[in-house]
């Protein structure tokens, strides 16, 4: 009785452990969601008073994508869309995670997420492999490991491993800086899209060289956001919003921002966000007031009238029928 026990408890202790018998892989799903950007990017004081790029990310769970992974003997993962190497990399890392690198596969990805204008297509594809992997393995791997295969697969990546759990995430290096106390306020957001946008690599992206008296800022932001998540405080989180934006915008400017900035104030919404290496605005809404929803089509109305091209609505972890 206490030799089983003992291996019970072995097996307990690793966070790959397989539930069932891990010689007989199956087939499997993962699912991982989209973003908008993000609520907070810059440089920070991260263990040990190394300053460290790092984000928040808003989460947009309207938009994701889906992966199917059906394992065979081999070694070779193929992937469709052929061209989702991102994907196809992320499957590989985590069957060497979980100790079945002679494995290999089929691996499908399907997605609603539009590619290249900052809505996390990529991550969400590289999540959503691993956790198909890991669902065929039958084991387990916990967020935050899932995060550094994904920085590993893809480079640079985001938080949406999370969820609705709000972390100030090391995009280059797949650490939590700092859990941030809670999930995120229910938000509406309305998403803007300039004519002029193009799509963007961000990989390609120089790094923003922030000046000392920024990073003194983003310490002040990242001291807000804590507050702002911690009380659910979406009026708050839309002033760290709005301070990150108006940074980035001396290094990624997006076309239309003051005007988004001006529809905010106008139509009394919390902020405007940004996507710090894409194409994409946001205003934000608190959805707990019972007002939101009339400020949000007012403000999207006149967001047409000023010429941007593509305008939506969505709801941020927030109760009830989409905006």
């Amino acid at each position: 009785m206490l030799r089983k026990f003992s291996t019970w408890l072995a097996t307990m202790s690793d966070p790959t452990f397989a539930t069932v018998d891990d010689k007989v892989p199956r087939t499997g799903t993962g699912h991982a969601i989209g973003h908008h950007g993000e609520l907070l990017q810059g440089v920070f004081q991260g263990h040990g008073k190394r300053l460290i790029r790092g984000l928040i990310t808003l989460p947009l769970p309207a938009l994701s994508t889906n992966a199917r992974f059906v394992p065979s003997s081999g070694g070779t993962v193929r992937v469709q869309p052929s061209g989702k190497t991102k994907a196809r990399r992320a499957a590989k890392l985590a069957l060497q995670r979980l100790g079945h690198s002679q494995l290999g596969g089929d691996l499908l990805i399907e997605s609603s997420i539009p590619v290249g204008f900052g809505y996390g297509s990529s991550t969400a594809d590289v999540v959503a492999s691993i956790r198909a992997v890991v669902s065929a393995c039958s084991a387990f791997l916990r967020p935050a490991t899932i995060g550094r295969l994904a920085v590993a697969a893809e480079l640079a990546s985001d938080s949406t491993v999370f969820g609705d759990e709000a972390v100030l995430f090391a995009q280059r290096e797949g650490t939590v800086i700092e859990p941030l106390g809670g999930s995120f306020p229910p938000l509406y957001l309305l998403s803007l899209g300039h004519s002029s946008a193009s799509v963007v690599d961000t990989l390609k992206l120089p790094r923003a060289r922030y000046t000392s008296a920024q990073i003194l800022q983003f310490s002040v932001i990242r001291g807000l956001a804590r507050h702002a998540i911690e009380h659910q405080d979406a009026a708050l989180l839309g002033r760290v919003a709005t301070a990150s934006a108006t940074i980035s915008q001396q290094y990624l400017p997006q076309a239309g921002f003051e005007t988004a900035l001006q529809l905010s104030r106008l139509h009394e919404a919390c902020g405007v966000q940004v996507s710090h290496s894409g194409s994409l605005i946001g205003i934000l809404f608190d959805a707990s007031k019972p007002e939101a929803r009339r400020h949000l089509t007012s403000a999207a109305r006149a967001a047409q009238a000023e010429g941007f091209g593509a305008v939506s609505a969505y709801s941020v972890f927030s109760d009830g029928v989409q905006p």
